[in-house]
């Protein structure tokens, strides 16, 4: 029996009740108004935006110190903003430092990226890295935990593995804190564990190969390990157990490396495997859906200090905010207070390291009344309290909602041709992440080279 007029009239009825709950006037539960229903909204032409408010926040800025030697902005670059101690210290000293003695440093340059989903699978951080290697050098895509349940998204390296009992601090359940690592994860191996990194020339030119592969693990009793690169056995280990971080690397021009765990005497923790070089620069992204970047408080100190003494960084950016702004919210003391938490406890365990907070960017909600699209009012306060954090503990500090054009700039770039971010109007995807990531890299060797002027100016001001 046909049932295609079944059909029609179905949807045609709930149409017409979608059309008619549109007719009702707004509702609201307490002091928050209910979203009008309006089945036309994504098709209807915005209005004419009025002019923004200004910014009622009563947050006062703490005095910033700025050096002696201050050059103008590049017209059109969104500079990255510097807070120094009363020393001069501070700001991204010590990695523009790094930066210019990188050839004498034996070890790549590392910069490590937290961030929320706005740089999952590798978005933004994929290009930024790419074009800070072709400008400094380096090769592969640093660190990849042992599994990964989106492994596909990240187009930046072929990842497969087997054998894994895995855990994130996103479980529901069974997750222990005390156990993870820098990331966030930890993974239990079974008996034939390994994992597979295989690099990937389609999506930028220094990511087909690698100087160096590493592992991380901790273990309390013997392990034996093998790696395998380029379809070749290479090497095996037998380690002895120990309380701290331990790694294990092999070196050479490897396109594909192969972990194993061979046997395992008692519980072993793993945490990644790295395709890195031997100079230039690495980049690793330390992404969590949903996060906000408190929980990096509960990452053991110990492993903070293990991580140091095997892959020291000289720059930490801290990239958060989305899961922070709410239009209900002006005052986000109760979030930068425990971000200080955080940012003491990071430059405790990473002493060398300069630190850089990357200030929300643009996200874009419909006005409940009119479903006009517009910023969403907490964003601009926000903001603010992030750069007040950046002044107390004299860190840099970048403006993303600036560079991205202000308000309304989420909504440009869904509506750019083709579209640079989703239609959720709070996410970019790749092509996104290649557009504002060059605004990042401009705003970074910018300041670099505006670093090598002001320290030519100290050293003979006359």
């Amino acid at each position: 029996m046909n049932r295609l007029s079944h059909t029609f009239w179905l949807t045609a009825g709930v149409v017409a009740t979608l059309l008619a709950l549109h007719a009702l006037p707004s509702l609201r539960i307490g002091d928050r108004p209910l979203r009008r229903v309006d089945v036309l909204a994504d098709v209807r032409p915005d209005p004419v935006r009025e002019a923004l408010p200004a910014d009622t926040d009563t947050l006062v800025l703490p005095p910033p110190t700025r050096p002696d030697y201050v050059d103008t902005c590049k017209t059109g670059v969104t500079c990255v903003e510097e807070f120094l101690d009363s020393a001069g210290g501070g700001g991204l000293q010590r990695f523009y430092e790094a930066l210019a003695h990188r050839h004498t440093l034996d070890r790549p340059v590392r910069i490590a990226y937290f961030g929320d989903s706005f740089i999952e699978g590798d978005i933004f951080t994929a290009d930024l890295r790419a074009m800070l290697q072709e400008r400094y050098g380096g090769r592969g895509v640093g660190y990849v935990p042992m599994t990964n349940r989106f492994a596909g998204f990240r187009p930046t390296v072929r990842h497969t593995f087997q054998g894994w009992e895995s855990h994130s601090r996103t479980d529901s359940v069974g997750f222990r804190r005390a156990l993870q690592d820098i990331s966030g994860h930890y993974f239990i191996p079974r008996r034939g564990a390994e994992v597979t990194l295989a690099g990937q020339g389609k999506y930028a030119s220094r990511l087909d190969t690698c100087g160096v592969s590493s592992v991380y693990f901790i273990t309390t009793d013997s392990l034996y390990l093998s790696a395998e690169v380029n379809g070749r056995p290479v090497r095996h280990w037998a380690l002895a157990g120990d309380s701290v971080l331990q790694t294990v690397s092999v070196e050479g021009r490897i396109g594909k490396v192969r972990w194993k765990v061979e046997r395992c005497d008692s519980v072993a923790r793993f945490f990644a495997a790295t395709l890195d070089d031997t100079t230039g620069i690495t980049l690793d992204n330390f992404s969590t859906r949903g996060s906000n970047g408190t929980q990096l408080e509960h990452i053991p100190f110990p492993v903070l200090s293990g991580y140091n003494q095997l892959r020291a960084y000289d720059l930490i950016v801290l990239h958060y905010g989305l899961n922070v702004a709410s239009a209900s919210v002006s005052n986000y003391t109760y979030y930068t207070d425990r971000l200080d938490r955080v940012v003491e406890r990071l430059k405790r365990a990473f002493p060398q390291a300069s630190f850089l907070v990357v200030g929300v960017g643009d996200r874009d909600v419909r006005d409940p009344e009119t479903g006009a699209l517009k910023t969403q009012s907490g964003i601009r306060p926000l903001l603010r309290y992030q750069q007040a954090l950046a002044i107390r503990h004299h860190l840099a500090f970048w403006n993303l909602f600036e560079a991205m054009g202000g308000e309304g700039s989420m909504q440009q770039l869904v509506d750019s041709k083709p579209p640079m971010a989703n239609h959720d109007y709070t996410h970019i995807n790749f092509r996104g992440g290649r557009h504002l990531a060059a605004l990042l890299f401009e705003a970074l060797t910018y300041g670099q080279e505006n670093y090598e002027r002001r320290k030519a100016y100290e050293n003979n001001p006359y």
